[in-house]
């Protein structure tokens, strides 16, 4: 088994969910089945929000480096980070260290690709369309991105789940989000920002849908087995 080191703190409970999904992923008969992960749980980590929505905000990218090297001086054999967003800066970390980083936008866009999608509908901060953070990932599949023209209503359903909202209470706002995605043309739905894979059982039937956060654990998998 090889080490996967995750950068965490970009949304604690994102964080906690994504050790979870890792565990449950793995068809363990013994605690030793089980893969490693080192997780550098950063809640200082400064709001990528800020920085690339309001525009006042520090710069993330200069703590996110100095994680991408600490995990790799604690034993770390490949990176991860489970926040979409936060993959703006993924040059910073793949400059601080020589460890493979486990893309989460890449292995994403090939999950989708594989499941058919054509026209994908972002469930995502605006900061993920702001950024064109999946633009690359996508082209590359033959992917089209589909995001609300007003696109404020997920931030404050991403806001809530920070705040420590009911997700249950807030069911009802995600799943009229996922109808306008598919009203506006929407084949498929992914849930990219990982505050919103919480609330993935309001996702409305009859329109198929993909978690960036599921791809990325099965990344983690393949590389701690492979």
């Amino acid at each position: 088994m090889r080490t996967v080191g995750i950068l965490g703190g970009m949304g604690p409970e994102a964080t906690i969910l994504l050790m979870q999904k890792v565990l449950d992923a793995v068809p363990a008969r013994d605690d030793g089945d089980h893969i490693p992960l080192i997780v550098h749980q950063n809640p200082q980590v400064p709001s990528r929000i800020k920085a690339l929505i309001d525009g006042n905000g520090e710069d993330p990218a200069p703590v996110l480096a100095r994680m991408a090297d600490d995990l790799a001086r604690a034993g770390a054999k490949a990176l991860a980070m489970p926040c979409n967003t936060a993959h703006h800066y993924a040059d910073a970390l793949q400059g601080a260290t020589s460890l493979p980083f486990l893309n989460m936008l890449d292995l994403t866009a090939a999950a989708l690709a594989g499941a058919g999608a054509r026209k994908v509908g972002l469930l995502a901060s605006p900061a993920t369309r702001l950024t064109g953070v999946f633009l690359q990932p996508f082209s590359a599949r033959g992917l089209e991105p589909v995001s609300l023209s007003d696109d404020s209503e997920l931030l404050a359903i991403i806001r809530a789940v920070k705040a420590g909202e009911d997700p249950e209470s807030l069911a009802p706002r995600m799943n009229g989000q996922a109808h306008r995605l598919a009203d506006a043309g929407a084949d498929h739905l992914l849930v990219a920002c990982t505050e919103l894979s919480f609330l993935t059982g309001a996702l409305p039937d009859g329109i198929g849908w993909t978690d960036s956060l599921d791809c990325l654990v099965e990344g983690i998998v393949d590389f701690a087995q492979g």
